[in-house]
């Protein structure tokens, strides 16, 4: 009898890189993930882990500092057996420190994970049924982080947030 090992899908989380991808590239290049995810204000920024990694995707939602951009404010994506819905936070209220208007967005969608940025502090919890998670900013300033996010073959979610 063959046995099959289904491994944790490994996630790197970005948000407000603010022109600086040096440190994505740094954490990417360690980590080794399966998927990439910005949650805005450094849109463009991603480009460049593009270029460095290309056989790594990338998704990515506009933040409000994204001028130029014509990307979407929130995305529902798929990681491993579970949803998440994917924002830049700017338009769910979140800088209040309320997260009501978030989670109810993402249990619309059907998901267990709701992803955002905006407020530059980095944390995860688990709120009302939902893993909700902002990895900080990975931009300028002191404290630059990013969020090592993993999803376990049968939806067992465990996260780090990580110094650049």
């Amino acid at each position: 009898m063959r046995r099959f090992t289904v491994k944790a899908m490994k996630i790197a989380v970005f948000s407000d890189t603010h022109g600086s991808s040096r440190g994505m590239i740094k954490a990417v290049a360690e980590y080794g993930p399966d998927q990439i995810i910005h949650l805005g204000d450094g849109m463009r920024d991603t480009e460049a882990l593009e270029a460095e990694f290309p056989m790594i995707p990338v998704c990515r939602v506009a933040g409000n500092c994204d001028y130029d951009s014509d990307g979407e404010d929130y995305k529902v994506i798929r990681l491993g057996p579970l949803k998440a819905f994917i924002t830049h936070g700017h338009r769910y209220a979140v800088r209040g420190g309320k997260l009501d208007v978030l989670l109810y967005a993402a249990q619309c969608c059907g998901c267990r994970i709701a992803m955002f940025g905006h407020t530059h502090r980095a944390g995860f919890e688990q709120l009302e049924g939902m893993f909700v998670l902002n990895p900080g900013t990975a931009g300028k300033g002191p404290d630059r982080t990013w969020a090592k996010l993993e999803i376990g073959p049968e939806g067992e979610i465990s996260c780090a947030i990580c110094d650049i």
